[in-house]
């Protein structure tokens, strides 16, 4: 590009068609692009009888100008080498910032208002001005504007009585509502601030102290008149060093360290930081490990690691040393605390995944409001897997699961198959057969016939196990399979009297055959005498030979010749 003296801004269009620089305080050049490269005859000048502002892309070819007289909206047509007004909001402006996320800008007005605008689809929509509690004149370097946790936020910095300085953070709510103070950050210090949001974490570099502290307005607070107030979750650290190569400048490849919160420093919305003097630009992340070493409360830890979009990996690593590492019976609180919070995310992801399968039509009111989308969802496969495995076998697994399955429990979540064969295995190789029949009386774990087998599968153990089988069968109404249960193991009268209780006319098609065989099985002469008179008198009963006892009268009629 030609020097045509210093650039105040300059924004590519969001498909980098068109390039607009802004040099002069009235002036914006917009330059065509093709195949990467700038047309110079390709060239349209806007000139602003006010002084303007900045500008941002609405769209392709849209652009929003910002001047002391308000906002216009242009289209751009390179073609025609033409600008067409199709939307302008007139104001006296004093400043502007914009936030890509939401399509919002916040306009700083005559007699020290603030009004967020919302531009979207060529509409220029004026909301509900702040309320600032305040006379001071706000300039723009003391505010931010950005996304957290779904929701448009206005963060401003401002001294409090000790002279030290905080942020307040204003949120828009919702259509209509005008933004309220909702959250106040304690920095604790003086001087010079910039802020980032990254990952709905506020990030605030100081820099004077050469540290950036972290804020989550999602964590507890100290509430005084409905306004949150938040200490740093951790206290302030300094971003990591990073080194230059400079092989234009360095044949033998040697690097200088950027120097950190320099000077020269700029920060952009959401995580941008760019050195003006170096020429280069950074984008801020969050490093995981480093923050569960600074937080130590393992419970506001796993609140902290909920909010992020890497949370799970660390969650699970942390959970791991719980359980097993670090395991001591002080911990059971703690564990409780924490099952109970990822449960109540992985619940929510539960009803949502529920409301996507059977979702009712659109035009339907009254429909009950569905949680918010969890960042983080730890399912019971991942616990098991990646947890619960490491402690099998371990005195202490016993009382970690049942803390787990009591809090799936709570939030109304069915212990799946693995995590119940789990909890089965250590209950009976710890011999509490009286808590493996209260978990199946009051439906902690999966009820059905595959985990009914699994505890048949252990019933020479102890005979308690077959009942607690029996009566998990009972519950999901496996009549049948109970009843083949009963004659595998010689328990044919048991077998009769369920016969006996079933309702209507179901007693009557069950197959004498399989009976009369278990029960000749058994070489008890009693069994044998009881199922053959059953299915006897059943027969008489329907006054039909519905089942010829033919093959068994003999073997009857040896046992008991006076019967004959």
């Amino acid at each position: 590009m030609d020097d045509k003296g210093p650039i105040r801004s300059i924004k590519f269009s969001p498909d980098n068609k068109i390039l607009a620089v802004q040099r002069k305080e009235n002036l914006v050049e917009f330059i065509c692009f093709r195949d990467g490269q700038p047309q110079p005859n390709e060239i349209i000048q806007y000139n602003s009888k006010y002084v303007i502002y900045g500008f941002f892309w609405v769209h392709n070819r849209d652009v929003a100008i910002v001047s002391e007289n308000g906002i216009q909206i242009f289209t751009t047509n390179i073609e025609k080498k033409q600008m067409k007004l199709i939307k302008s909001s007139p104001m006296p402006v004093k400043w502007f910032t914009w936030c890509s996320e939401g399509n919002l800008a916040l306009l700083s007005c005559e007699g020290n208002n603030i009004y967020p605008v919302r531009i979207k689809q060529k509409v220029i929509e004026k909301l509900p001005k702040l309320d600032l509690e305040t006379n001071r004149e706000i300039p723009e370097r003391e505010v931010t504007l950005g996304q957290i946790y779904g929701k448009l936020a206005v963060l401003i910095l401002q001294q409090n009585s000790n002279r030290l300085l905080e942020v307040l953070v204003y949120l828009l709510d919702g259509p209509g509502l005008a933004p309220r103070k909702s959250h106040v950050l304690r920095l604790g210090h003086g001087g010079r601030f910039a802020m980032n949001v990254v990952d709905n974490l506020i990030i605030v570099h100081h820099q004077a102290s050469a540290t950036s502290m972290l804020f989550d307005i999602n964590l507890k607070g100290e509430d005084i008149n409905d306004v949150t107030y938040h200490a740093p979750v951790t206290p302030g650290r300094t971003i990591k060093p990073f080194s230059l190569k400079l092989p234009s400048l360095s044949p033998d490849g040697q690097t200088m360290d950027c120097e950190l919160y320099s000077i020269n420093w700029v920060v952009f919305q959401p995580n941008v930081v760019i050195d003006a003097k170096l020429g280069c630009m950074w984008y801020l992340s969050l490093q995981m490990d480093s923050l569960c070493n600074l937080i130590t409360d393992r419970v506001r830890l796993i609140e902290f690691l909920l909010q992020r979009v890497h949370g799970e990996v660390v969650i699970l690593r942390v959970l791991k040393q719980l359980v097993d590492e670090n395991y001591n019976g002080t911990l059971l609180p703690t564990l409780e605390n924490i099952f109970d919070k990822i449960n109540k995310f992985y619940k929510d992801w539960l009803i949502i995944q529920m409301h996507n399968q059977t979702a009712l039509p659109s035009s339907q009111k009254n429909l009950p409001k569905l949680p918010t989308l969890p960042r983080v969802v730890i399912d019971q496969t991942e616990m098991q897997n990646r947890v619960f495995a490491s402690i099998s076998e371990k005195p202490h697994a016993e009382k970690v699961l049942l803390l787990y399955i009591n809090s799936l429990n709570k939030h109304e979540i069915i212990a799946e198959e693995n995590l119940s064969k789990m909890i089965v295995s250590e209950l009976i190789r710890n011999n509490h057969y009286g808590t493996l029949q209260r978990l199946v009386d009051y439906s902690l774990i999966m009820e059905s016939k595959p985990i009914a087998c699994f505890l048949l599968s252990h019933s020479n153990v102890h005979p308690i196990i077959t009942q607690t089988a029996l009566d998990m069968l009972k519950k999901i109404n496996a009549t049948e399979f109970i009843l083949e249960v009963l004659l595998e193991q010689g328990k044919i009268v048991d077998a009769l009297k369920i016969l006996k209780s079933l309702p209507g006319n179901s007693a009557e098609t069950i197959p004498a055959r399989k009976y009369l065989e278990a029960a000749k099985s058994t070489k008890d002469p009693l069994v044998f005498y009881a199922t053959f008179k059953y299915f006897q008198q059943r027969n008489l009963k329907l006054r039909e030979n519905i089942e010829p006892l033919n093959n068994y009268v003999q073997h009857f009629n040896k046992l008991f010749p006076s019967q004959q």
